[in-house]
C-alpha cells in the first residue's frame, strides 16, 4: 500500500491518498478501509456513511481540529480539496480526485484547515466513508456554499 495521487500533480501538504485492498470472489467483495495499524491512523472518534445522490455536490466545508479519512465503496465521487492556509508551499491551490470502485479504491486522510466537498459522479448515487478522528462537532467546522467566490473551483463543470 503506497500513495498514489492519479495524476502527475502532487497531493496538498497533509494530504495522503493510499490504494486499499479489495479481496473479491463470486460472491462479492471485502473492501479495507482503515487499520489502527495504518500510518495514516490517528484516532477514532466516529465512524459514518455520506450518501450522494446523482447531479448533487455537498460543499463547502472545512474542520479546524478533526480529520477526514475518506473512501468510496459504492458509487464514484469528485472530492475536490482546496488549501488556503498561510504557512504551507500548496496554499492557493486545489486537489481534484476521483474515487470510487473498481479502479480508485483508495483512503483519502484530509488534516484539519483544508476547505473540501465532494460530488456524485455517474447515475447511481455513491456511499462516501468516513472515519474521522474525534466526534463531530458542530462548533469546530465551518461551511460555505459550494458557489463560494473564495474558493477557485465550480462544480460541474470538468
Amino acid at each position: 500500500m503506497g500513495q498514489s495521487s492519479m495524476s502527475s500533480e502532487p497531493l496538498i501538504e497533509g494530504v495522503t491518498l493510499t490504494v486499499l485492498r479489495q479481496i473479491g470472489d463470486r460472491r462479492g467483495a471485502v473492501l479495507h478501509m482503515l487499520r489502527s495499524d495504518a500510518p495514516e491512523f490517528i484516532g477514532f472518534g466516529e465512524c459514518y456513511f455520506s450518501e450522494v445522490v446523482p447531479g448533487s455536490v455537498k460543499a463547502w466545508k472545512r474542520h479546524r481540529v478533526q480529520t477526514q479519512t475518506l473512501a468510496v465503496p459504492v458509487g464514484r465521487v469528485r472530492v475536490v480539496i482546496y488549501d488556503d492556509r498561510e504557512k504551507t508551499p500548496t496554499s492557493g491551490q486545489l486537489q481534484i480526485l476521483e474515487l470510487g470502485r473498481p479502479d480508485a479504491y483508495l483512503r483519502l486522510r484530509i488534516p484539519p484547515g483544508l476547505w473540501y466537498g465532494f460530488e456524485c459522479l455517474g447515475n447511481a448515487p455513491a456511499l462516501l466513508a468516513n472515519c474521522a478522528d474525534t466526534p463531530h462537532d458542530p462548533n469546530e467546522c465551518e461551511k460555505c456554499p459550494e458557489d463560494d467566490p473564495g474558493i477557485p473551483y465550480r462544480w460541474g463543470t470538468r
